[in-house]
């Protein structure tokens, strides 16, 4: 749930992109290459962290209270979240970037090392499929998703409300909500492609753009995850 919080602290920035450094404009390619180079480093420094650093994170944190570690990520996430998106700088985009990337890594860590490896490979392949299917949709048909943003916007603060007044106050734990995630982040991810086909062809929107992304798919592998472990 705390993933999906830190969306909200950007989505109005993705507005003043569309007039953001007109005279700084690379060609598509770049632009594509860039974005979805600074997609595979997260996913790759995730891939790593978990690989290598799941037992010495987890082991770290063991003593630490939850709300310690909700506040942490928070903090790091919507810290790395707004210096990417109020800077015009790449590089400093990319550190705000990162800053995001290591504490999901951390969540990540305390997660999918502890599952089945059946249920972490299926949950992968799964999101692959989502993942490639709604960024071709948004690329074929833009027209598709770019109406879009609000509504799901709206889906999203409202079923985060509502997950935590049904888990805490309710003592809730269906999957209804992690099946409602499932769809908002698919439907953020055609989204977010189509978007990102709008802005200036600056690498500092690419950054952006492939942060806004980054965000979408993790958080859909991490819904994917909840619900094929409720199988189990």
């Amino acid at each position: 749930m705390a993933q999906t919080s830190s969306l909200a602290v950007f989505d109005s920035r993705k507005e003043e992109r569309l007039n953001s450094g007109v005279a700084d404009q690379v060609d598509v390619r770049t632009y594509n290459a860039v974005m979805c180079g600074t997609l595979l480093w997260g996913f790759l420094v995730n891939a790593l962290m978990v690989a290598y650093l799941a037992v010495p994170i987890t082991t770290a944190l063991a003593g630490v209270k939850p709300w310690v570690l909700l506040v942490g990520y928070l903090v790091l996430a919507i810290a790395g979240i707004a210096i990417s998106v109020k800077s015009s700088n790449p590089w400093i985009s990319f550190l705000g970037f990162n800053l995001l990337v290591l504490p999901m890594g951390v969540v990540l860590c305390m997660i999918v090392p502890w599952l089945p490896v059946a249920i972490v490979t299926k949950a992968l392949l799964l999101t692959g499929i989502v993942t490639a299917t709604m960024i071709l949709l948004g690329l074929i048909r833009p027209q598709l998703f770019l109406g879009l943003g609000k509504t799901l916007f709206v889906a999203l603060l409202v079923g985060l409300v509502a997950e935590l007044v049904a888990t805490f106050l309710l003592g809730y734990r269906g999957a209804a909500f992690d099946w409602l995630f499932v769809i908002i982040f698919s439907g953020y991810i055609g989204y977010d492609i189509a978007k990102s086909q709008m802005y200036p062809k600056t690498i500092d929107n690419a950054v952006d753009c492939a942060l806004d992304i980054y965000l979408d798919i993790i958080n859909l592998f991490i819904r994917l995850l909840s619900l094929l472990s409720r199988e189990n």
